[in-house]
């Protein structure tokens, strides 16, 4: 059977992904579905430098701005909605490229989901006073004594996915991280090549730095009055994300634009170190730097053409 084939390109934050795939997809005539677990959202526009609306006019984006701030997305969703589109462009003979920086969306579309049971409203709401109380880092410490495989994944300030675990625990009586094993006998769906951008990593922090200052320059700020003012709180998930939060913290008085802005820095690099961290244990990853778009396309057309991929330029950093 004629598996579909797509390209994912990832990296950290700020490498560059967005430019190499929306060019890769103006040149080959294809078409992108984006795997950022915040370009769903509508109105969040600056903080996630999502698209432009001329780029994406330039270029067919999927499953961008399809949820509002307050609704629900997660790999789940994510992944049912890529296979959608993936199928549909399949059909179609459209070059299909899949392009963000969350690795478990990414690891979803390939691999499939674990059959772990949904959330009840009962646990999660005890944690979430529990972490009201006694804060992150007391969640974290009871998670690492429980399962310190997933407590070393999570962040401890992570409460979204600390209360997860930390429900599972209570509710199965296994630990996240068993659950969380991949099905290894499961037959492929796509014919995937995975792209990592990748570059020194001073410079990397360089460019979240300047892109942090040009968020704000784009009016970052009003952007999160605007969706304080539409009613979107500061204890939805979506609202708790980088950049987001710390502004909300600004506007309520808690720290200065300037120190807001460092912290912003900060903890976006932080982030990209995560990832990295995360995308170093993909065997099928092929690095590149960005700067090498001449390869990227080359590797990426004869992906497409059925033909083999030239391996003396794929490499890791």
């Amino acid at each position: 059977m004629d598996r579909p084939k797509l390209v994912i390109i990832t990296g950290p934050t700020a490498v560059g992904k967005s430019g190499v795939g929306h060019r890769l997809a103006r040149e080959l005539g294809g078409e992108i579905i984006n795997a950022d677990s915040m370009q769903v959202y509508r109105y969040m526009d600056i903080g996630t430098a999502k698209p432009t609306l001329s780029e994406q006019k330039e270029v067919p984006y999927h499953l961008i701005d399809i949820v509002d701030p307050d609704q629900a997305y997660d790999a789940s969703e994510f992944r049912i909605r890529a296979q959608a589109v993936i199928q549909e462009l399949h059909h179609r003979q459209i070059p299909t490229l899949v392009v963000g920086g969350t690795g478990l969306y990414l690891r979803a579309l390939d691999r499939g989901l674990f059959n772990c049971p949904k959330p009840q409203t009962e646990f999660r709401q005890r944690w979430r006073k529990t972490a009201e109380v006694q804060g992150p880092d007391f969640l974290w410490e009871s998670l690492k004594g429980r399962d310190p495989l997933a407590a070393g994944r999570i962040h401890p300030r992570d409460t979204f996915r600390l209360i997860r675990a930390l429900e599972v625990l209570e509710m199965t009586g296994r630990p996240i991280s068993e659950w969380q094993q991949w099905e290894q006998n499961r037959a492929p769906e796509f014919e995937i090549l995975w792209v990592g951008l990748s570059i020194d990593r001073a410079i990397l922090y360089r460019k979240i730095n300047t892109r942090a200052e040009e968020m704000m320059a784009l009016g970052f700020v009003e952007e999160v009055k605007r969706l304080l003012a539409m009613g979107y709180t500061s204890e939805l998930k979506s609202m708790k994300s980088l950049g987001y939060r710390h502004l909300i913290g600004m506007l309520k008085g808690q720290w200065g634009l300037t120190e807001a802005l460092d912290q912003i820095k900060k903890d976006t690099r932080h982030y990209a170190k995560r990832q990295l961290t995360w995308l170093a244990k993909e065997e099928n990853l092929n690095w590149f730097s960005p700067e090498e778009f001449d390869s990227i396309h080359s590797n990426v057309t004869a992906f497409f053409e059925h033909a083999r991929v030239t391996s003396q330029s794929l490499k890791r950093p």
